[in-house]
């Protein structure tokens, strides 16, 4: 038995920003829970808290965006995540996702000088006793 889970997405076609919310907005929480709050994303009913200048939403929320391709996309990484958590023969109900990093990764030439975006992405989970508290560096 393993003491953590951990899923790695390479070179996927979201923009690190993204990345860095999605990540932000899944920690702490069950794959399930993150998976279905991902899925409300997509279907535009929940958003993703961002930080800028960026239009106020609905609910207790200062501002924050849908995005949906990205989401796709995370919700393949936890899938993958839940899968290696089984694997591993860890506890799904107590299991938590605890870092999620994401990082620049080499960005393919376009036409006209322009460069593609590439991110790489870390998705990490443990298993969490019932009355241990997730205090975790913010990493992103």
């Amino acid at each position: 038995k393993k003491e953590e889970a951990i899923a790695k997405g390479q070179s996927l076609h979201i923009s690190k920003k993204q990345a860095v919310y999605i990540c932000r907005f899944i920690k702490n929480k069950s794959i399930d829970k993150a998976i279905h709050d991902l899925e409300q994303v997509i279907k535009m009913k929940k958003p993703i808290p961002f930080k800028g200048e960026i239009p106020h939403r609905k609910g207790k929320i200062m501002s924050g965006r849908y995005p949906v391709k990205a989401s796709k996309i995370f919700i393949n990484l936890l899938k993958s995540l839940k899968g290696n958590i089984l694997v591993n023969q860890m506890d799904i109900d107590k299991t938590r996702i605890y870092q999620g990093i994401s990082n620049w990764a080499s960005r393919p030439a376009r036409k006209g000088g322009t460069y593609a975006k590439r991110t790489h992405v870390i998705l990490k989970a443990r298993e969490i006793k019932h009355k241990e508290k997730m205090h975790y560096d913010n990493a992103d």
